[in-house]
């Protein structure tokens, strides 16, 4: 069977769901077992580990044919990324330890880059520290996620506006779909090689504000405007829902960076896997389910 981090939610479970598909026996690894009941009733055998717990993991990580691996996001990290090191740690230890014959990690587009990524800093960290370890590895470098939109769905709907972080308005990023990301990590199991796999997943085209404003307007039947964010304004925002004050420099020096264009696809000698979910696909099940 394969183990899959993060069963309950949206990338982990996309590979899970993939593996299943496909006739592969999962065991899926979870904070709270409770919450993923709905995967033991589908056959899935569950494993209990804190993502920061070593020795958990690396019970879980035992006598699979691989390992989907990934830690969890980070929006106001501490100085230092301090979660996330110790996170990165504990995941390292615990592979270096059970040595499973393969695995795949969930990393982010721009973690190649070794400054300017602000938040994707932990992405970065983390291919550092297990493209070492003695087993063959793969690293998703995945794009913007069109998911990520869940939080536009209710001023969309009450408001019919977009307001949008990513500017200018008519540049077009790369995004992908969560359901996109986990083919690409059942099918990278799936598969044999030995040394170190860097592969950018993509959905089939790029997007917008105003591709994603229009996908609103298409699936909630109204007009939806995207507006620009006025950028020294954006701390503010952040604060307001939530993030310590001094610990929004790493989600804006990100969002800059995916403005500026540093943040990118398009590096050299990495392998492409391109998703078949269209932006409107995705914009439709978040409305349906808001």
């Amino acid at each position: 069977m394969y183990a899959v981090m993060g069963i309950t939610g949206q990338v982990g479970g996309a590979v899970a769901e993939a593996l299943l598909a496909r006739g592969e026996r999962v065991r899926g690894i979870a904070r709270n077992p409770e919450k993923a009941a709905a995967w033991k009733a589908r056959g899935v055998e569950l494993a209990s580990a804190d993502y920061e717990h070593a020795a958990a993991l690396e019970a879980a990580f035992r006598g699979v044919k691989g390992v989907f691996a990934m830690i969890p996001p980070y929006f106001a990290p501490s100085p230092g990324f301090s979660e996330a090191k110790a996170t990165i740690a504990a995941l390292r230890t615990a592979l270096a330890a059970a040595l499973p014959p393969k695995a795949v990690y969930l990393s982010s587009i721009g973690a190649e880059k070794s400054s300017g990524l602000g938040l994707i800093t932990t992405l970065h960290l983390l291919e550092e520290a297990l493209g070492t370890l003695p087993i063959p590895g793969a690293f998703l470098r995945a794009g913007w996620f069109m998911e990520n939109s869940a939080w536009d769905v209710e001023p969309a709907r009450q408001q019919g506006k977009l307001f949008a972080f990513l500017q200018p308005l008519d540049k077009k990023f790369p995004m992908v779909a969560t359901a996109d990301i986990g083919r690409a990590g059942a099918e990278t199991l799936l598969q044999s090689w030995m040394a170190n796999r860097y592969i950018e997943v993509a959905g089939p085209r790029r997007y917008s504000s105003n591709d994603i404003a229009a996908a609103f307007a298409a699936a909630l039947g109204r007009k939806v405007e995207a507006i620009e964010v006025p950028r020294d304004t954006w701390v503010g925002r952040f604060v307001a829902q939530g993030a310590p004050e001094d610990r929004t420099a790493p989600r804006v020096e990100m969002l800059d960076n995916f403005n500026s264009g540093w943040i990118d696809f398009g590096v050299a000698g990495v392998e492409c896997f391109t998703g078949r979910t269209e932006l409107q696909q995705v914009i439709e099940e978040l409305v349906a389910r808001g």
